[in-house]
């Protein structure tokens, strides 16, 4: 089995940061992609950033410039550092890894809000 955590999430005003973490335990040989994605109610979830084994990056037009995904092989974690939020940027963001299956964590809700 392999099991994501994310943490980090919350309540931060607009123009605000956070910076979402997600461990990765389990059973896997190795991970090629890890990303971040969101959803808010009523639509469909989608990317926001992914970083691959090398290191290649590619970001959602929307949070290009503001956003920055990075990943610690060592610590099989992967990060998504937020700044300059926007209530926009709120949803339930949920980390994802590509390794010999594709596996979601649970989810964690970000609200930017003043």
């Amino acid at each position: 089995q392999v099991h994501l955590v994310e943490s980090g999430g919350g309540l931060v005003q607009p123009g605000g940061s956070l910076r979402l973490s997600c461990a990765v335990s389990g059973n896997f040989f190795s991970i090629n992609v890890m990303g971040w994605y969101r959803q808010v109610p009523g639509k469909e979830r989608e990317s926001v950033a992914i970083i691959s084994r090398f290191g290649r990056t590619n970001y959602a037009d929307s949070v290009k410039g503001r956003f920055t995904i990075s990943r610690d092989d060592a610590k099989n974690t992967v990060y998504l550092q937020m700044n300059s939020l926007k209530p926009e940027d709120t949803a339930i963001y949920y980390c994802s890894i590509e390794a010999t299956d594709h596996y979601w964590g649970q989810g964690i809700q970000v609200t930017v809000s003043s």
